[in-house]
């Protein structure tokens, strides 16, 4: 009896062995490499993809070829058009997340999964990116991809987007981009520019590295990481191939940036959500495995190993109830830098326990480059009245500095940190120039003359400031003056006129990156009361350059120049200027006419 049972048992395990085995090989991709030509797709061919729904275990789901569509991203650009058959995806649909999941036609990898075909539909009807193309390398160079800066929040060229008509029309499936330590705030008021870019945005964590993080198989996740720290952004999809170091992601592009270098890092499934609307997979970002080196029309390519160099960015929050500390790091892109900061400076903001609506924001920082001296940074928000958040005017700052340095036409700036400090008070404080005079109407070449300005804070009585102004020695007696009594966007416009905020690739601005720098490190702060005192002699603005008390003969040969615009002449000369620091923004603008004497 004993032999027996034995007997039996060796049997159960045996069966349970080979039970293992079988669905082991079911949910593993084949070994095979072999690739079905497109020429030999037929309609009605049997096949097979694999993806993750949830945790680490890839999937085997069926299909059938419904046709080929010739020509349908653009000139020898065929899509192979599948309905996706099994419980599973019959329930889901075609889900976010799950562009890139390597389909096989009789046993070889005909393509990638990249689209899907409408909205609500009761079939799940994808197109499949053809294998070769995926594959295909880009001829772009990374020389080629660093050279020419771009606007920061111009949509990106997805020429896939472009053929997404509404209705039943093909259109890539969507990406999801992760976010972790945001808020639903924060993604809210930036999902108009992260949706020009093609992805969905979700919410997610943060998984531990694990040793096997780059140990990548097809059907696998990956993405690209753009933040990382405190808080982290990634986008997710499916691996299609794995040659050597060389990883084939997506089987269509993020954003089409070409030649990149952004950090690549394992995907964990947490599980995926069903939805009528959108199906959507729920993802962990992972260790980092390597480098995204190229997106472009057929697939995301990435490389195993280092990951490239990210920008740091500190940021302190000060306030009565005490003080945060934040460390982020992120991508070093001209066209995903500038709004990544501006994202993440206002998440840092209003996603901590010391932040509170209802208070002025008062914001130092530097920015720091190689090569250059820093860009400093320094602007005062107070609250306002409407519903939109007291950051947000804080993020567009930094986000505008960032732009001003990606899309200069001279040098790529190699940003080395960013340090930024917001100190709040309790409040609203802000203040309006209602009224302004001199200490007296006449004052001699070279004297010192008091200005009072009386200004109205927010709802609050009435004070007045007090500063001094120089009449220039030199003022010839009997010449009026003007005295200005400004905010300092008036001061910037009267000493530069239309060029004060000149970017450069426009029609005039500075001629270099340091030129810009000094540009931006001298111009006005909006929490400072200005007086300037102008002289009735023309100021000649070339570029970056002011040039007060320029002889009209100069002036009548230098602005012949052949570039329109570049010039520009102003009739008056700033000829002193003092400024009051008063711990809020000002806005107002009153001018006094002074008698020399």
């Amino acid at each position: 009896m004993g032999q027996i049972l034995r007997s039996k048992r060796a049997v159960v395990l045996t069966l349970a062995c080979l039970l293992a085995a079988t669905h082991a090989l079911a949910t593993t991709p084949p070994e095979s490499n072999e690739m079905l030509p497109l020429d030999q797709v037929r309609v009605g061919m049997q096949g097979y993809a694999y993806t993750i729904f949830e945790g680490d275990q890839v999937e085997k789901f069926d299909l059938v070829v419904l046709g080929v569509l010739p020509n349908f991203l653009g000139p020898k650009q065929s899509i192979i058009l599948v309905e996706l058959k099994g419980p599973k995806v019959e329930h889901t649909g075609v889900v976010a997340g799950m562009s890139g999941s390597p389909v096989y036609l009789d046993g070889k990898l005909a393509g990638a999964l990249s689209l899907k075909l409408g909205v609500f539909t009761k079939e799940a009807i994808a197109g499949v990116t053809p294998i070769a193309d995926v594959l295909q390398q880009p001829a772009q160079t990374m020389a080629a991809a660093k050279i020419a800066p771009t606007e920061q929040l111009e949509s990106p060229g997805n020429e896939l987007a472009r053929n997404a008509l509404p209705g039943g029309a093909l259109q890539p499936i969507e990406t999801p981009l992760v976010f972790s330590g945001f808020g639903a705030t924060t993604i809210q008021q930036f999902s108009p520019q992260l949706q020009g870019y093609g992805f969905v945005a979700a919410q997610g964590g943060t998984a531990e590295p694990r040793p096997d993080d780059g140990k990548l198989a097809p059907g696998q996740m990956a993405g690209m990481v753009l933040v990382s720290g405190d808080a982290s952004i990634n986008s997710a999809c499916t691996v299609t191939a794995v040659q050597g170091d060389k990883v084939f992601l997506c089987g269509h592009p993020l954003m089409n940036l070409g030649d990149i270098a952004i950090p690549m890092a394992r995907s964990r499934v947490v599980t995926t959500l069903s939805s009528s609307l959108a199906s959507t997979k729920v993802v962990n970002m992972g260790g980092s495995i390597g480098t995204i080196t190229s997106d472009h029309l057929t697939a995301v390519i990435g490389k195993l190993g280092p990951a490239p160099a990210m920008i740091p960015l500190d940021l302190t929050m000060n306030t009565p109830l005490g003080e945060k500390k934040l460390h982020f790091d992120m991508i070093n892109h001209p066209k995903l830098t500038p709004l990544l900061v501006a994202l993440t400076t206002f998440n840092g903001l209003t996603q901590n326990t010391v932040y509170g609506e209802g208070t002025t924001l008062h914001l130092t920082g530097e920015i720091r480059l190689k090569g250059h001296v820093p860009v400093q940074l320094e602007s005062t928000v107070s609250p306002g009245d409407t519903m939109a958040p007291d950051a947000m005017p804080l993020a567009i700052v930094v986000q505008s500095a960032f732009t001003r340095l990606f899309t200069n036409n001279y040098e790529v700036p190699n940003v080395e940190g960013v340090s930024l400090k917001v100190e709040s008070l309790a409040g609203r404080k802000s203040y309006t120039i209602e009224s302004a005079w001199l200490e007296k109407g006449e004052a001699a070449p070279g004297e010192n003359l008091k200005v009072r300005v009386l200004l109205r804070p927010y709802r609050g009585e009435a004070k007045i400031a007090e500063t001094t102004v120089r009449v220039p020695d030199q003022i010839a007696r009997g010449t009026t003056l003007r005295v200005l009594v400004s905010d300092a966007d008036w001061m910037n416009r009267a000493s530069r006129g239309f060029n004060f905020n000149a970017m450069p690739g426009g029609t005039s601005g500075p001629a270099g990156l340091d030129q810009l720098i000094a540009l931006m490190n001298r111009e006005r702060h909006n929490d400072r009361l200005y007086v300037g005192l102008f002289v009735p002699a023309p100021t000649m603005v070339w570029d970056d350059k002011e040039m007060p008390n320029v002889p009209l003969s100069q002036i009548s040969v230098i602005d012949g120049r052949p570039t329109p615009g570049s010039v520009q002449v102003l009739r008056e000369s700033l000829a002193s200027e003092a400024s009051i620091a008063l711990g809020g923004p000002v806005g107002g603008l009153i001018s006094l006419n002074l008698q020399i004497r």
